[in-house]
């Protein structure tokens, strides 16, 4: 048998919430031994409801880490770290061999990850989200976007995850307590169910591709409105 793929989900709420549902489903089927690490500070609030599913008012990680391990524990072996991703913890959270799926909804975490990623040999970032605005429209709510961050042998295989985006790079560092996603709905970018699914479903398909070794693009675009999915290659990686 195969080792167990190490997989570090950051972030289970509006989109990590469903991905890692399905995550679990896909692993257990195809009964490939997984160690799934989820990390999340923030608790489940009764007005998250309109966007995802949860058994209790928990942490985040610790209420779908005992919900998932009931269903897929068999095969997939499950860890809640109910914290927050920061400068000083990112280094034993984001580490070399694992696939990180980063689910956040704010740039400085998105920074703090990438950061940690560059200084690995070997790692997989697929970080999606959908807390942009759609360029051309200046639409909220339906837009999204994953990005696919590969390393090897330390030798970067794609761009790194700020290279393209300097509200990444330019970003503050990541604090406990930043704009979660009722936050942003409250100041105008609205977190919708289809979207949340969309950009998640997204991740998940370059997952897949990356096991198959059939990826092409190292980021996707969406806009559930046009029901548009237009992945993008980039010719200098690192």
């Amino acid at each position: 048998m195969s080792p167990p793929i190490e997989i570090t989900v950051i972030g289970c709420g509006g989109i990590g919430g469903h991905l890692v549902r399905h995550l679990c489903h896909y692993l257990h089927a195809e009964r490939r031994p997984a160690h799934l690490t989820l990390v999340d500070g923030d608790l489940f609030e009764e007005s998250n409801r309109s966007r995802m599913r949860f058994a209790s008012l928990d942490n985040k990680a610790v209420a779908m880490a005992r919900e998932l391990a009931l269903a897929f524990g068999e095969v997939v072996t499950i860890e809640p770290v109910p914290e927050y991703v920061t400068s000083e913890n990112a280094g034993s959270l984001v580490r070399d061999g694992h696939v990180v799926f980063l689910a956040v909804d704010n740039h400085a975490t998105r920074r703090v990850v990438g950061e940690a990623v560059e200084r690995l040999r070997d790692v997989v970032l697929l970080s999606g989200g959908n807390d942009g605005v759609e360029p051309e429209a200046g639409r909220h709510g339906t837009y999204g976007n994953v990005q696919i961050v590969r390393r090897t042998d330390g030798v970067w295989r794609t761009s790194s995850l700020a290279r393209h985006h300097p509200e990444i790079a330019e970003a503050p560092p990541a604090m406990p307590g930043a704009p979660g996603c009722a936050q942003l709905a409250a100041a105008g970018s609205p977190q919708l169910l289809f979207t949340n699914l969309a950009v998640a479903s997204a991740m998940l398909n370059a997952f897949h591709g990356i096991l198959e070794d059939r990826v092409d693009y190292e980021e996707v675009y969406l806009d559930i409105a046009r029901n548009r999915v237009t992945p993008v290659q980039r010719d200098t990686p690192g």
